[in-house]
């Protein structure tokens, strides 16, 4: 039962990683052609947010099977936080501190971005938080690796 268990939390894992990885796949292709407008911005903006929030939903996932509680307060800073932290004899970080940085620089806009009623988006700083998701693709795709790897049991 507990391989089966595992093996249902690492497909999980690895499915909602393919709906990272085709949100990251969007935001380099905005980024192509990014800027100039403020519809070009905003439409990246939205794809950094989406990102962000598919980033979430993967925490959720291993929070839910490690049973991690986390309280609604600070929920989403939380959540990450967790994410970096390796708890003896239940689970592994799932990521380094350099990853840790690059998902809250994106938690922190998707944060603004929500918030961010009638106010412009600065080009920018959009385009700086779109280049760090580019890189956030392969320091966290390497850190999920690792993870899985660590857990062990069913591949």
């Amino acid at each position: 039962m507990a391989d089966e268990r595992l093996a249902l939390f690492k497909a999980e894992l690895v499915g909602q990683w393919r709906v990272v990885k085709r949100l990251h796949d969007l935001v380099r292709v905005k980024l192509e052609d990014f800027g100039e407008t403020q519809e070009k911005i905003d439409s990246m903006g939205y794809k950094l947010h989406n990102l962000y929030c598919a980033y979430e939903e993967l925490f959720e996932i291993v929070a839910r099977y490690f049973e991690n509680q986390v309280e609604p307060v600070r929920y989403h800073a939380d959540l990450l936080k967790m994410m970096r932290l390796s708890i003896e004899g239940v689970r592994p970080a799932l990521v380094t501190e350099g990853t840790y940085m690059l998902l809250d620089e994106l938690r922190r806009f998707r944060h603004f971005f929500r918030h961010a009623y009638g106010v412009d988006l600065d080009q920018d700083r959009v385009g700086l938080v779109a280049r760090k998701a580019v890189e956030l693709e392969g320091t966290f795709e390497r850190d999920l690796e690792d993870f899985l790897s660590l857990l062990g049991g069913v591949e």
